[in-house]
């Protein structure tokens, strides 16, 4: 390892920030609510959590002296920011692989280059593994034993402390039923995000629609 040894919360805290530095950039640096709200999204993670403000925080407050986030300043409300990328000197598609690592456990190159295509393009699987073997050479990433029943190997982050591949069993692969119950979890989870989206714009209408009605009155 280069060092870094992270907790859970940790973890999550970081790869959110990197994640939205990248995919939404006119929303970062983020503010405490809005970094709670990341680190619970019901898609694009792996587990889903419900962190509450206060271990979001103490996260935030444990990475500050490991110089890997900051307060962003100009704004009334606090805002967080991460150093992660500068300070190890990655380039943006080592990043965005570190990210969904993070984010979302375990991958193959080719859920890799499916899951990062928001933050950064690869053209090619040759190219993700080029970027993820830079990782490997910084301890950053290891190779995982390859699972029963699958062809490809997975790959994982080893911020929380190395992985010792040696010692690990390979998985037991998990079951269709489980495997169909994610899939239905992140459709819904999508689902009720354009239901919460369509609704706003709706609250949106009738608000100019009544505003427009007054000018007549």
């Amino acid at each position: 390892m280069t060092g870094i040894i992270l907790g859970e919360v940790e973890v999550r805290v970081l790869g959110c920030l990197i994640e939205k530095e990248m995919s939404t950039p006119e929303y970062y640096p983020l503010s405490l609510n809005a970094l709670v709200n990341a680190c619970n999204q019901k898609n694009n993670r792996e587990p889903v959590v419900a962190y509450d403000e206060v271990s979001v925080a103490r996260a935030l407050e444990s990475l500050k002296p490991k110089q890997l986030v900051y307060e962003a300043g100009g704004s009334r409300v606090v805002k967080y920011g991460h150093n992660f990328t500068k300070l190890h000197k990655l380039i943006n598609k080592e990043a965005a692989i570190m990210a969904e690592l993070m984010l979302r456990g375990p991958q193959t190159l080719g859920e890799l280059r499916t899951h990062t295509e928001r933050m950064s393009r690869f053209e090619s699987l040759d190219e993700v593994e080029e970027s993820v073997k830079n990782l490997e050479t910084i301890k950053f990433a290891v190779k995982l034993p390859r699972q029963p029943g699958r062809k490809e190997s997975r790959y994982a982050h080893q911020l929380m402390g190395e992985i010792r591949v040696e010692e690990m069993q390979a998985e037991a692969p998990a079951e269709a039923a489980v495997l169909k119950v994610r899939a239905e979890n992140e459709r819904l989870a999508r689902l009720e995000e354009d239901v919460a989206a369509m609704r706003h714009e709706l609250e949106e209408l009738k608000r100019a629609f009544f505003e427009f009605k007054k000018q007549f009155e």
